[in-house]
């Protein structure tokens, strides 16, 4: 587990430990700002180690261009892995991390964002340079130079339509900010990527393929297990290893084709308008968890086993706990908490059918490989009685709960409070503790929140002899402990089903 990142108070010694062991693990967790070169750089870059009276460390990309250095080209700093530190605090900074990254400013401007959470601008400001060393603004044009870059050295694309689509209000700001994040012209950077890594594809129609890092390991079993096995027909797409779906995004609606790789995943993103793409990359990288830290995860897990007699990530034992699990994540908030009603007390195979009888009849037809959108709230609020089947009960929830998302009486985003969403979850007819539960773990990345009455889960600690009224010891990863035991009970049903038996 990372230890020496704390948003306002980085540990120098560990830092620049990692920094001089180039441990990757750490990258996109803090930067390392050489004062004698003037450049930021990732933990693991290869350039020779600093030394220490030159360095000093950093918690954003964006601090470091508010102290006016600028990006290593040779390491792109902003091509790491996101920090795990958004998701493993609850605190205001990381929650408006979650909405920059959606793209929440370029669309409504800091406003927007404060309104989202709840503070005023002042207020957030503050909090944002305090934890972050830079305010909202300062943070979203970090995130504009981001997108711009990966435009940049990924596609043909013209410069003006990159400078569109990254956010930016005009070409000058364009050029102004790529000059000062990357010290070179935009041509110059797309000039040295050609150089470096070859000629890029052109885009066409929207269609852009990126390789999305991950830190290892990474248990693509489980991924793949998981996407597979709720896919609904005519909604997604699962084949040969690749998951295809189509989703809303903020000014259309775009199609991903998602693969796991050694070290990435391949993305292929067929975008209406490309202003769409840091968003769609944000969500992805939510929905796969890519931004986890597994070694520090895998440890604490180790850890809480011991006496268990159960290992974690060992190879070499057939009844180890497998390394580098992920907790799934969501696309779109609104469809997530319907799915899970539509599927409560019932088995996958059978929420998946239901589904899709709802996509089938009121979701909006698309062209292209995906034949349909999840319905919108409003629409499953009007008709969703017309279509649902199963007792009354359960469809009135259902209903009630898209009426509640379509008056916006209900908020479902990533950067919310879990206490808050778990109270507005729970005020909802038919929703209980488990789903409460299960969507704030997905919605929210929350890697705390062990599903105690999962019937799987509890059949995997039964298995593992695991106590699940004293999980402590687990704490604040038992959204993963969740996993692993939904996983290993899953992989020994018959001896699950005999445990429950007796």
């Amino acid at each position: 587990m990372v230890e020496c990142v704390s948003a306002n108070d980085l540990d120098f010694e560990r830092c620049y430990r990692a920094v001089a062991t180039r441990d990757a693990r750490f990258d996109g967790q803090f930067v390392t700002a050489v004062r004698t070169t003037g450049i930021y750089c990732r933990p693991s870059c290869p350039a020779i180690t600093p030394k220490r009276a030159n360095v000093t460390f950093l918690p954003t990309a964006a601090a470091a261009q508010q102290h006016g250095f600028r990006a290593c080209r040779r390491c792109l700093p902003d091509a790491a892995p996101g920090s795990p530190l958004w998701n493993t605090r609850a605190d205001l900074a990381s929650r408006a991390m979650r909405l920059i990254g959606d793209g929440v400013i370029e669309r409504g401007g800091v406003p927007a964002l404060a309104d989202a959470l709840g503070y005023s601008q002042r207020q957030l400001t503050r909090v944002l340079t305090n934890e972050l060393g830079a305010g909202p603004l300062a943070l979203a044009r970090a995130h504009r130079a981001h997108t711009a870059r990966l435009l940049i050295q990924t596609t043909r694309l013209p410069m003006s339509d990159i400078a569109f689509a990254a956010g930016f209000a005009s070409i000058r700001q364009f050029n102004d900010t790529v000059r000062e994040v990357f010290a070179v012209s935009p041509t110059t950077l797309r000039d040295e990527s050609r150089r470096r890594d070859g000629d890029t594809l052109p885009a066409t129609n929207g269609l852009l393929t990126l390789r999305l890092p991950y830190r290892e390991p990474l248990d693509k079993s489980w991924l793949e297990w998981f996407l597979s096995a709720h896919t609904v027909p005519g909604l997604e797409l699962w084949e040969n290893g690749v998951y295809t779906r189509s989703l809303r995004t903020p000014h259309g609606h775009t199609t991903i084709r998602l693969s796991i790789q050694p070290g990435h995943v391949r993305a292929t993103l067929s975008l209406q308008d490309m202003r769409d793409l840091a968003p769609t990359v944000a969500r992805v990288r939510h929905f796969l968890d890519l931004d986890a830290d597994p070694i520090g995860i895998d440890e604490a897990m180790a850890a809480g086993m011991a006496g268990n007699a159960v290992h974690v990530g060992d190879p070499g034992d057939a009844t180890a706990l497998p390394a580098g699990i992920r907790v799934p994540g969501c696309l779109d908030g609104p469809e997530l908490l319907l799915r899970t009603m539509i599927g409560q007390q019932i088995s996958v195979a059978a929420a998946n059918t239901h589904t899709a009888r709802l996509v089938q009849s009121l979701g909006e037809s698309i062209a292209g490989p995906i034949p349909h959108l999840f319905p919108t709230a409003e629409t499953v609020a009007e008709r969703g009685s017309e279509v649902l089947t199963g007792p009354g009960r359960r469809i009135d929830a259902i209903v009630g709960a898209a009426k509640a998302l379509a008056t916006g009486d209900l908020v479902l985003h990533s950067g919310r409070t879990a206490g808050d969403l778990r109270r507005d979850l729970l005020a909802l007819d038919g929703v209980g503790p488990w789903t409460a539960d299960y969507v704030s773990m997905r919605l929210l990345a929350d890697p705390d929140v062990l599903l105690h009455s999962d019937l799987v889960v509890r059949r995997g600690a039964g298995l593992l002899d695991i106590d699940l009224a004293d999980t402590a010891r687990w704490s604040p990863w038992r959204s993963y402990l969740s996993m692993h035991l939904w996983k290993h009970a899953l992989a020994h049903p018959s001896e699950a089903n005999r445990r429950t038996l007796q």
